[in-house]
């Protein structure tokens, strides 16, 4: 499973930027158009640093990349992070569902 290619630090990383409202905004608009940072600066309120600071927490988690063009820098999702935080969670989800079964299994023998 790729969760455990992953290092803890990867991990905090990850959801550190994904914990922000903001964040998960620019993740989910640039999976789906790549944009530049000024054109994302246009649809927040706040400053173009503020959201150069945003896109700098996702590009260390490798959740977005800039890609040179020209002067700008146009800032494009990575579906392939979010691929990994989804096994990573998918991974948390069968440990779960592991136990609610032996729980099951357990109560069913008691009767």
């Amino acid at each position: 499973m790729v969760a455990y290619t992953l290092s803890d630090d990867a991990v905090d990383r990850i959801f550190k930027a994904l914990a922000d409202r903001t964040r998960r905004d620019i993740v989910r608009r640039t999976l789906t158009q790549q944009a530049s940072i000024s054109e994302l600066a246009r649809e927040y309120d706040m400053s173009f640093a503020a959201v150069q600071k945003h896109v700098a927490v996702l590009e260390a988690a490798d959740l977005v990349a800039r890609i040179p063009k020209g002067r700008e820098r146009i800032i494009q999702g990575n579906p392939e992070a979010i691929r990994r935080a989804q096994q990573l969670l998918g991974h948390f989800e069968e440990i779960w569902r592991g136990r609610i079964d032996r729980l099951d299994a357990l109560l069913a023998t008691d009767n």
